[in-house]
């Protein structure tokens, strides 16, 4: 394992608890502390001598180093010829592992859909989570959905150019809701709500408990699907008053849910024409 961080570190402890010995571990930082406390008995190496050491080569390091590791590997000559090479990154396909297939690597990209604050939490959140594989043959996927039942996860396979669209759902997913969550928590507070993340926490998973057992579309409540473009203005207005840098996503994300009543068939072409002109008028309020 190159790169001992939450999610590595994670993928290499549980792949270790399911009897799959781990030879070697490199990476900078707390690699040391955290191999201690998941790893123990595991030899801590510069990457290009652990790289050397295993079957399987995982790559845990952040996407912006990915490819500078990736090229001092194939320089140093590291991994032999029929090593399988993964790395987790979930926007980044197989062709930063590219230098090593030249030099006789099997590639993979093997990325769990799932959120990891810490090492703890990766532990146990990744069973049970899926995870998308990309390779480049049928021995590659199979090897992928294999790694995948060993960390106790469900495998599915992934085209390598829809990788960046893949992430940019999960972007969505789950980045842009704790942001959302933010904003919401700084307008309660503003309104005088006390314990704002207290108060919202029973809403947000209520929502969540109906997206999972109704869908998106009958899911939805608030305004929008009502098409009630007296409560948007007001809203609106609260914003510009209290809020204003929060005006531009409170209108494009409205505009997302008309869609999705719309779609639903919740919502009415005329209702929905109505909500649109009182966003309009505010789109110069941005």
């Amino acid at each position: 394992m190159i790169g001992a961080g939450r999610v590595g570190t994670a993928f290499a402890a549980l792949l270790a608890r399911a009897g799959n010995e781990i030879v070697a571990v490199a990476g900078r930082g707390a690699t040391a502390e955290r191999a201690a406390v998941w790893l123990p008995g595991v030899r801590i190496l510069p990457p290009t001598e652990a790289a050397a050491l295993g079957d399987l080569v995982l790559l845990g390091v952040p996407d912006n180093v990915l490819e500078s590791l990736v090229a001092e590997l194939a320089a140093a000559e590291a991994v032999a010829a029929g090593t399988w090479v993964t790395h987790v990154s979930g926007s980044t396909g197989l062709d930063v592992l590219t230098p090593l297939r030249e030099r006789g690597a099997r590639r993979l990209a093997t990325h769990p859909l799932q959120t990891f604050p810490d090492v703890d939490g990766a532990v146990r959140a990744l069973p049970g989570c899926r995870i998308a594989i990309t390779a480049d043959d049928d021995e590659g996927f199979v090897l992928g959905e294999w790694l995948a039942t060993e960390l106790g996860a469900i495998p599915f396979r992934l085209n390598d150019d829809l990788r960046p669209l893949y992430h940019a759902a999960a972007v969505f997913a789950s980045n842009y809701l704790v942001a959302t969550t933010a904003v919401a928590e700084h307008l309660f507070a503003a309104s005088g709500v006390p314990d704002p993340a207290g108060a919202l926490h029973p809403l947000q998973i209520a929502t969540l408990d109906n997206v999972a057992r109704l869908g998106t579309g009958a899911a939805l409540t608030g305004p929008a699907v009502r098409g009630d473009t007296a409560t948007i203005t007001r809203n609106l207005e609260a914003l510009a008053e209290h809020a204003p840098d929060t005006i531009a996503a409170y209108v494009a994300m409205c505009r997302v849910a008309l869609d999705l009543a719309v779609g639903a068939g919740r919502l009415s072409e005329a209702a929905r024409a109505a909500v649109v002109a009182v966003l309009d008028r505010w789109d110069d309020h941005r």
